[in-house]
């Protein structure tokens, strides 16, 4: 998320805007927009494309590093391990006395045993040991972050099944019912049905993805305790529901289990404020 965090203040120096104009030109608050640059907070996918569209730049790269922040905070990406350093090297007094480390856990490729084993040999070794056991989070960082054409090629089957499983949607159809958009990877290029301002401030809108064949409604700018409601009329066990269950989701976006709907379906959303003001409902047709 630090690296997400980084690229969004470069863009907002470039834009020129005060944080308090920032907020006056998007839907986010003056406070969540010093969480998402600060990188204490995961803005939501928009707030990346507004920024990118008030500075006038791509969006494409701060996507890319969204997307990996993303699953990160989600729990899909598995943390890289760190090497640790051989414990010959630590007790070592001085580089120029450096032993030969231990053999790592991921065995390096197989060298030249008629050459002599330099200092250089081991590094590159270690380093071809880490790139081994490298995740999926990592193999999107080295393919769509500026820079990576001098990191070590990657095999292209590893290449092409990291990218697979890491963009294909985990569900279609009736398989996505009552099931988690993001978790499902359905919310990456999702259409708006229906968007809703509600009386305290709060937005909710009405989200449907081809590509999965669901909807699903999410809100954000609410309070702890403001709740959500999707529901397909006249079908039966369609209800899915959302709460803000505390301040960073409040910050960021709150999401319902997703419903099967195809072309032409309505679909309903209901906001249930927390102070228990009135209900508000509103309805949308899927193209």
């Amino acid at each position: 998320m630090n690296q997400l965090a980084a690229a969004l203040r470069e863009l907002r120096t470039t834009t020129g805007l005060s944080m308090a104009a920032l907020a006056a030109k998007t839907p986010y608050s003056k406070s969540s927009w010093e969480r998402y640059l600060n990188g204490r907070t995961l803005p939501p996918r928009e707030a990346v494309e507004e920024l990118c569209r008030l500075a006038g730049e791509p969006a494409g790269r701060c996507l890319a590093l969204w997307e990996l922040a993303e699953s990160e905070a989600s729990g899909r990406a598995v943390p890289v391990p760190v090497p640790v350093a051989p414990k010959a090297a630590a007790a070592s007094p001085a580089p120029s006395t450096l032993s030969t480390p231990s053999t790592p856990s991921v065995p390096p490729a197989p060298s030249d045993p008629s050459v002599p084993e330099q200092r250089g040999v081991v590094a590159l070794a270690v380093l071809a040991s880490v790139c081994a056991v490298a995740v999926s989070a990592v193999v999107l960082a080295l393919l769509l972050l500026p820079g990576s054409s001098g990191s070590t090629p990657l095999s292209p089957t590893a290449v092409r099944s990291t990218a697979t499983a890491a963009s294909g949607p985990g569900c279609r159809g009736a398989g996505c019912e009552g099931r988690s958009p993001l978790a499902m990877r359905c919310a990456a290029r999702p259409d708006t049905v229906a968007r809703h301002e509600t009386a305290s401030g709060a937005w909710v809108e009405l989200r449907h993805s081809k590509v999965c064949g669901t909807s699903w409604a999410r809100m954000w700018g609410g309070r702890i305790g403001d709740r959500i409601e999707l529901v397909v009329p006249g079908r039966a066990g369609s209800g899915h529901a959302a709460e803000v269950g505390n301040a960073v989701e409040a910050d960021t976006y709150s999401y319902t289990m997703m419903a099967v709907t195809v072309p032409g379906t309505v679909v309903r959303a209901c906001f249930q404020p927390v102070g228990g003001e009135k209900r508000e409902c509103f309805e949308g047709r899927v193209a």
